[in-house]
């Protein structure tokens, strides 16, 4: 017989695809085993608040139906908030009281770092915790639940926004989330043939971009028989400069977990690309050549940001995250069923559920600029002067990992 009676599930953090599927992947693993599973609303707002609930939705037979693995999103609701920083001095203590109050012998919690964190901080306080990787961003030690899902959303909307701007002959640079790692900005890119992709691991050289951006724009426009043309940038939001500051027009606000709130990297982009075509008489020339000068009306070309925003999180999962993310919840009720605590699940591989320490699941990744290089090969400016690519090959050896 189990040693779990009930699990609670928490989803915590960003909104993304493939939440709801971790959900039903727990509550489906958990209804096998005879363990109830029931959902905490509203994150960890949802588990400190807990002790003054009257009830919980139980994840029966009936309400399972009604949880769409392919919804983005997630049943259970979210906040930003971490606990060591609420102002209790007893909030462990009434947590404890909450989970023994519905007789909840353990937690399935589903996050990125943040929510990683508060994992370690709760195991830490006699909390059992299973962490079910998420976040969009990618930038966890593991897959993560949501990456593929953004990732195509990003590449479904450069490749949409491409048509505005080739009758309109504009620049067009689309801003998309990653913090400080640029993983869904450098995927999404490369799968959408974007022209320029920015990415905070590597500091914006404007004269390169420059450069790259008016050969392949000019290129287009004046060798199409209509003479219309575009040159597409993907960027990340934490882009940032030679001197290393991040390119933000934000109002320096923070969330509960210390991040500054990231704004306005495509627009001081533009803005930089706007000014350097006014003062470059190439583009005037160009202009008048292709039949698009208007003396003071029209006099370069026009560059354009579009901030999709909470799109990229939204709408549809992809097949891929909904499949990881139900393995990853149903893992996580067996690892609490078998007494682990404290450890993200990394996947399932020939039937093996693999985990980590969660405190080395949250340290940050980032892109491996090596592997820039090689898409530098094939004219996708990064920002930089292109470095050779040095190939080594080797035959591998073992199971190909789903890891991005």
């Amino acid at each position: 017989m189990s040693r779990l009676k009930n699990i609670g599930i928490i989803t915590s953090g960003g909104d993304c695809g493939g939440l709801n599927a971790v959900v039903r992947g727990a509550a489906k693993v958990a209804l096998s085993k005879g363990i109830g599973a029931y959902i905490i609303p509203s994150g960890y707002a949802g588990l400190y608040n807990l002790v003054d609930f009257d009830k919980l939705v139980l994840l029966d037979e009936e309400r399972i139906d009604h949880v769409n693995s392919a919804f983005a999103g997630s049943d259970a609701g979210h906040s930003r908030v971490k606990i060591s920083k609420i102002n209790d001095p007893d909030k462990y203590n009434r947590i404890l009281l909450g989970l023994r109050k519905f007789n909840i012998d353990g937690l399935v919690i589903s996050g990125g770092d943040d929510t990683g964190s508060v994992v370690v901080d709760l195991v830490r306080n006699g909390i059992a915790c299973v962490h079910a990787p998420k976040t969009m961003d990618l930038d966890l030690q593991t897959y993560s639940v949501g990456g593929d899902s953004a990732i195509n959303k990003i590449a479904r909307i450069v490749e949409d926004i491409k048509t505005t701007g080739k009758t309109h002959n504009r620049i067009m640079i689309v801003e998309v989330f990653g913090r400080y790692a640029g993983h869904t900005a450098f995927r999404g890119g490369v799968a959408s043939d974007a022209d320029c992709i920015l990415i905070p691991e590597i500091p914006v050289d404007f004269d390169v971009i420059y450069e790259h951006m008016k050969h392949h724009f000019m290129r287009r426009i004046m060798n199409s028989d209509v003479h219309a043309g575009t040159y597409v940038m993907v960027v990340a939001e934490g882009v940032r400069g030679k001197d290393e500051k991040v390119f933000s027009d934000g109002d320096d606000g923070k969330d509960s977990f210390g991040h500054v709130k990231l704004a306005g990297a495509a627009r001081f982009i533009r803005k930089q690309i706007e000014e350097m075509m006014e003062k470059d008489p190439e583009i005037r020339q160009f202009m008048d050549v292709s039949g698009m000068f208007v003396p003071g009306v029209f006099e370069t070309p026009e560059v354009r940001e579009v901030i999709p925003g909470h799109m990229v999180r939204s709408g549809a999962t992809s097949a891929y995250d909904v499949s990881f993310g139900k393995e990853i919840g149903g893992a996580a009720v067996i690892l609490l069923e078998e007494g682990l605590s404290g450890v993200t699940v990394v996947e399932i591989n020939d039937g093996k559920i693999r985990y980590i320490p969660t405190e080395e699941a949250i340290v940050q990744r980032f892109v491996d600029t090596a592997e820039v290089s090689f898409y530098e090969q094939m004219d996708i400016s990064f920002g930089r002067k292109p470095e050779q690519y040095v190939p080594v090959i080797e035959k591998y050896e073992g199971h190909v990992e789903r890891f991005m």
